[in-house]
């Protein structure tokens, strides 16, 4: 992408760029993730404004969101024709830590995907989500969304195009353009499958690393919002921790404790921190998304990591 286009001074993106507005604690929230192709275009609501039966989009959007998933659509990178009849890529994935896992396939209709057992998906139930709907079969390299949606947002178009287009033949079949994904002040923006890690303001490069971070059982900190297994106040927390530590394999640090002034992150090898989070007004306000009026939303952020037995 262009500095030019970066520096836009009316795009949500620039602004939260010259604020250096905190990405910790902005991903969503979600046990795990159900995501189909639908080439075509988009509208600002996806689900239910595109070539997908906007009937079954509204089914399954409504019936993932009380399953604690996140419902959305992807597409492939390039032109391609989008009214043919062609098979739809899906993939499902648990994000809970220690079940985290992935299945992937292929479906003649998105349809098919009201057979696919959600409790199951949430609660990381692997032969049980896979028994549902068995044109999925367990999937071992992650996947990359970057928010194309400019319908939604316009700096999700102008700035995640680039990243797809820059990672599509060095990671063929593994990065995909996605609607709606949240934060678009942080596009360009990205989920990272099944690890459920949110990432913004990435570059070709940084979303290479993400890439090859995953490869490895990494996560890489410096673009992170958070892991949306936690709830907003988790993600701020282990981000501070893993900056502390330097700590930067994916399941070494968990989300233990939650009280109203800390939160507790625990380490694999038995180590504790308490983090303090706190909110406060952002000042000024900002837009949440290009074309909008500035409004006083709230920033979370960490205090001093603590180490557990401090105390």
């Amino acid at each position: 992408m262009s500095a030019p286009l970066l520096g836009r001074p009316e795009l949500c993106s620039t602004i939260c760029r010259e604020l250096d507005e905190p990405m910790p604690g902005t991903a969503v929230m979600a046990a795990g993730w159900v995501v189909v192709e639908q080439p075509g275009p988009w509208g600002a609501k996806a689900p239910t404004q595109s070539h997908l039966d906007p009937e079954f989009g509204r089914r399954i959007d409504g019936a993932c969101k009380k399953a604690d998933l996140r419902f959305g659509l992807i597409r492939s990178p390039g032109k391609h024709a989008d009214a043919v009849p062609r098979a739809h890529q899906v993939y499902v994935a648990s994000t809970a830590p220690g079940r985290t896992w992935l299945l992937g396939g292929c479906v003649d209709d998105p349809a098919r995907l009201d057979a696919l057992d959600l409790d199951a998906v949430k609660r990381g139930d692997l032969d049980a989500a896979q028994a549902s709907l068995p044109e999925l079969s367990p999937v071992t390299q992650s996947v990359l969304l970057v928010c194309t949606n400019g319908k939604r947002d316009e700096c999700c178009a102008l700035l995640g195009r680039p990243i797809v287009a820059g990672l599509a033949t060095r990671f063929p079949g593994r990065v995909w353009e996605s609607n709606h994904l949240s934060g678009h002040r942080f596009s360009p923006t990205a989920t990272l499958l099944p690890a459920g890690t949110m990432h913004g303001r990435l570059t070709v490069t940084s979303a290479t690393d993400v890439l090859d971070a995953a490869d490895r059982g990494e996560t890489v900190v410096a673009s992170l919002r958070g892991r949306s297994a936690w709830t907003k106040r988790g993600q701020v927390a282990e981000i501070a921790v893993r900056h502390l530590t330097g700590e930067v394999a994916l399941d070494a640090l968990g989300v233990v404790a939650e009280d109203l002034d800390t939160v507790t992150v625990a380490h694999t090898d038995g180590r504790t921190w308490l983090v303090p989070v706190t909110s406060e007004p952002a000042d000024p306000p900002r837009p949440e998304s290009c074309g909008k009026e500035p409004y006083d939303m709230s920033i979370l952020r960490a205090g001093t990591v603590v180490p557990g037995d401090a105390r």
